[in-house]
């Protein structure tokens, strides 16, 4: 996995005009808020917006993405990810947890069958995403 996708490009981030630097820097507010969020609410995944936080902080602050690279929390998931595209079996079995419980909770509450069905073809695709990916141990 290259780890261009979320290392700071420190030209790139100033060459930047104005308005692309501040558009990354809000996307990139607006998903880390949307992580932390995701740590507390447990159908909220935090991942994938730490993941994109620190892709936006890579393009538009290079201060915020070394913050958040070296948060004691959320570092070690990104970090991961980077250097070898992993996640960790936690956050495995805590992302399909978590689909589980939200697919039931679409039954429990008597949505129409197309809802259901839709539903479960993303959560198929995304549950086979994740678990193709390498675990390491965070």
């Amino acid at each position: 996995m290259s780890s261009s996708l979320t290392q700071p490009d420190t030209h790139k981030a100033q060459s930047t005009c104005g308005l692309t630097r501040l558009a990354w820097q809000t996307l990139g507010v607006v998903s880390l808020g949307l992580g932390v969020v995701g740590v507390l609410l447990p159908l909220l995944p935090t991942t994938p917006f730490l993941i994109f936080a620190a892709f936006a902080f890579a393009r538009s602050a290079p201060s915020l993405h070394s913050w958040l690279m070296r948060n004691r929390t959320f570092g070690p998931i990104i970090a991961d990810w980077q250097a070898h595209g992993a996640i960790a079996p936690r956050y495995k079995c805590l992302a399909l947890g978590m689909m589980a419980g939200a697919l039931g909770l679409t039954v429990a509450m008597g949505y129409p069958g197309v809802i259901l069905a839709v539903q479960t073809i993303c959560m198929v695709a995304a549950a086979a995403f994740i678990l193709s990916r390498p675990s390491r141990k965070t």
